[in-house]
């Protein structure tokens, strides 16, 4: 039975290259995939899934306006093995409702890989709606930056201090943002911070 999942987790938790490895694996087997990212990440080109470890590949960019469940529907043929999106935090609430719709009259698994919550600690729209319409949720984990605990959200850091406030989409890697646990993202180690960014 197909079903809707969401996997998230902090940044460098390794969401990208999973969703990249799940894509060879049905690829291996002759089955097709349709890979989709929101047109508003930018960080390695519009329409390019990117891990850290130097992996990428194209995948359809999604505009906010645009209804997932008629792109799936357009997309289906016989091959069609699975939808994997990434980076879906940035979807709109609707294109969560129109994946599961998807998933339900389509028949066709879906998975979503992205961030809970931003860099101020509040849940994204598009992963407050996975949260509420997924039929599986699956925490992909990384280690906190200051301490190795298990890191549960990001701190976004600009002109080398950590931001407090600001926009809550800020593309940015590893030059922007550092995992850590809830007790460092309010008692960061500027030392630290500062010998992660020289490297």
């Amino acid at each position: 039975m197909a079903q809707l999942f969401f996997e998230y987790g902090a940044m460098s938790s390794g969401k990208s290259i999973e969703i990249l490895k799940v894509a060879h694996n049905y690829e291996s087997q002759g089955r097709k995939v349709l890979l989709m990212t929101p047109s508003v990440d930018t960080r390695d080109g519009v329409g390019k899934i990117a891990s850290r470890i130097g992996m990428s590949r194209d995948a359809m960019a999604v505009h906010e306006t645009e209804n997932l469940y008629e792109v799936i529907k357009a997309a289906k043929d016989d091959k069609l093995a699975a939808v994997l999106v990434d980076e879906a935090q940035f979807l709109q609430p609707e294109q969560v409702d129109q994946l599961a719709y998807a998933v339900d009259t389509l028949h066709i698994p879906v998975m979503a890989f992205g961030l809970k919550q931003d860099a101020f600690n509040q849940l994204f729209a598009g992963s407050k709606r996975l949260i509420e319409m997924a039929d599986k949720l699956e925490e992909m984990k990384t280690i906190c930056s200051f301490c190795g605990k298990k890191a549960t959200t990001q701190l976004r850091i600009v002109d080398g201090k950590p931001q407090r406030e600001g926009a809550q989409v800020f593309i940015g890697g590893d030059e922007a943002y550092i995992p850590t646990c809830r007790f460092h993202w309010y008692h960061p180690d500027q030392d630290k911070i500062d010998q992660l960014l020289s490297h």
